[in-house]
């Protein structure tokens, strides 16, 4: 979870073949309205995000159902989104990966994404830190992949041999 740019499809990628399990694209499952509305510059609403988290939501059941471990990348800035997201999964773990704001922007501007650098402020504005009773932890993206990847890992408990 976090804030665009913060390379959560990156490390996410690189801790579910880790952790041999299936990874989850949150950007995939945007209805294509929420694409269209962010590609022109508008930060989503509550209710633009919410066929978005029932997507996200059905498809970690469906992989669980089906037996498969997953790791899903999605921005999940709310507690609220995250509750969502933690229905039947009250143990859900939440990788929050955390940059600045101009380490993020200076990303964003290199790379090819619905997401324009733009709506980056209104990210920061809807991001609320995790909770206490929320499990998961903080990572600092500042220190190159690999170190954030062994730090994801670690707040896993996963061995890094």
């Amino acid at each position: 979870m976090g804030v665009s740019g913060t390379g959560k499809t990156t490390v996410g990628k690189r801790v579910a073949r880790k952790l041999h399990a299936s990874f989850v694209e949150g950007d995939t499952l945007h209805p294509k309205a929420n694409i269209d509305k962010m590609s022109a510059g508008h930060p989503l609403t509550d209710e633009d995000r919410a066929p978005w988290l029932a997507a996200i939501a059905a498809e970690i059941r469906r992989l669980d159902q089906d037996g498969v471990a997953s790791v899903t990348a999605c921005s999940a800035l709310r507690v609220t989104y995250r509750d969502k997201l933690r229905t039947g999964y009250p143990e859900l773990f939440f990788l929050h990966l955390q940059a600045d704001y101009d380490t993020l922007l200076a990303r964003m501007t290199r790379r090819k994404h619905f997401m324009p650098p733009s709506l980056l402020h209104s990210q920061f504005d809807t991001l609320e830190d995790l909770e206490p009773r929320e499990h998961g932890a903080g990572i600092a993206d500042v220190d190159g992949i690999d170190t954030v990847v062994a730090a994801a890992l670690t707040a896993l408990g996963v061995r890094r041999d």
